[in-house]
Order: structure tokens, then sequence, then C-alpha cells
């Protein structure tokens, strides 16, 4: 496989997983960023602990998508991270359902 030809499959992969956001995002309550991954979600909970002097950042995620170009299932029951990054939490406007 040449290197345009691996170019080519991950700009396909990447549109791939983009439009999938695009057409889940509406279902999801939260926007959650960690230091290495993306989630949507619909119950965020966000513990701030210490151990030894260290501050670190447990996040607990239910009924969670999650950015990740090489997984194959990125819908998840159950997400926890913990980290010692800050975690960046927003909660996402909700259209209006127009009914006709």
């Amino acid at each position: 496989m040449s290197t345009e030809d691996l170019e080519s499959y991950e700009a396909d992969a990447e549109l791939s997983l983009y439009r999938e956001y695009r057409d889940v995002v509406g279902l999801f309550s939260y926007a959650v960023e960690t230091e290495r991954r993306f989630y949507l979600a619909n119950n965020v909970d966000l513990q701030v602990k210490s151990a030894a002097g260290e501050v670190f950042f447990d996040v607990k995620m239910a009924d969670a998508w999650v950015w990740d170009l090489h997984r194959s299932a990125r819908f998840v029951r159950t997400v926890r991270v913990v980290t010692f990054k800050d975690v960046n939490i927003e909660e996402l406007s909700k259209a209006e359902i127009n009914l006709p």
C-alpha cells in the first residue's frame, strides 16, 4: 500500500466518522473532551479526587458514543476515564422539535 493510498484511506475514514458524529450528536445531552478522547453522552458524573498530593479526575459516562477512528463499535453503555489532565464537559442544547 502506497503512502498516497494510506492517506486516502485515512481521509475517507475520518469523513465517515464525522458523518456518523453529525448523525448522532442530536441524541446526546453532553459533549465530554478528555486528553485522549472525545465523547458524547447522556449521563456524566465528574468527581475530582486526590491521592498522595495529586489531583485527578474520575469521569463516569453512561449511554455514550466515542470519537475514535479505530473503534469498530463506538456506542458504549458505560465509560470510565481517570485522568490527571483537565476534562471539558459541555451541555449540548437540544434543537426545538417542530411537529407538523
